[in-house]
């Protein structure tokens, strides 16, 4: 966590929400170029109130901005990912992405950001380890609630599962990026999501 931000004020919070929100909101609309000055004005905050919540300048307002584009990732796919709790739920998650992905297109202001911030430094790695964990995290807890409801085998190893899930997931999302194709993230999502359904000796039932 940036230091200083434990100390601030509901007041202080809330404007240095805004300016987050100003800048993810330039930032979607102009690409990563989008100057302090551009974000200032969205935000309605002085030069001072801008430098006072991020001191260490642009790079510290880039990663705030990325921290609040991965949650945005998260929240999107709510409440879908929270309630993976039987197959139809499923099918509704792997709508909701589809849905949310179909609407972003190519211009992903998170993968800018991060490439932007560089892919390598520990700030840029602990936002996107950090959405990777909650993901998964989510995953993972829709397959043990399916586990204990015998619709998928106990003998799996849900964190392990819901890690491949979310690999296919990215892997499609990068596609699609690159591509503008839909298609190899549906594949990534049907495949995992049937792979879960597969329960051994399923087949074995005359």
């Amino acid at each position: 966590m940036t230091a200083g931000i434990m100390n601030l004020t509901p007041k202080g919070t809330a404007t240095r929400q805004r300016i987050i929100e100003a800048a993810s909101a330039e930032i979607r609309e102009f690409g990563v170029t989008a100057t302090l000055d551009d974000i200032r004005a969205r935000a309605r905050a002085s030069k001072s109130q801008l430098f006072h919540y991020f001191p260490e300048g642009r790079e510290q307002l880039l990663l705030a901005v990325a921290g609040y584009e991965a949650d945005l990732v998260l929240a999107d796919q709510q409440p879908q990912l929270g309630e993976l709790t039987s197959w139809t739920a499923w099918q509704a998650w792997r709508d909701t992405v589809l849905a949310r992905y179909r609407e972003q297109g190519q211009q992903c202001p998170l993968s800018a950001l991060i490439t932007q911030l560089g892919r390598v430094t520990p700030g840029a790695q602990a936002v996107v380890a950090e959405l990777h964990g909650r993901w998964q995290a989510h995953i993972a807890a829709g397959i043990r609630h399916m586990q204990a409801a015998g619709e998928i085998t106990a003998e799996l190893d849900a964190a392990r599962a819901a890690s491949a899930l979310l690999a296919g997931i990215q892997g499609g999302v990068v596609m699609m990026l690159s591509t503008g194709d839909l298609d190899p993230l549906a594949a990534a999502l049907d495949l995992g999501i049937e792979h879960l359904r597969c329960r051994p000796g399923a087949g074995d039932q005359g």
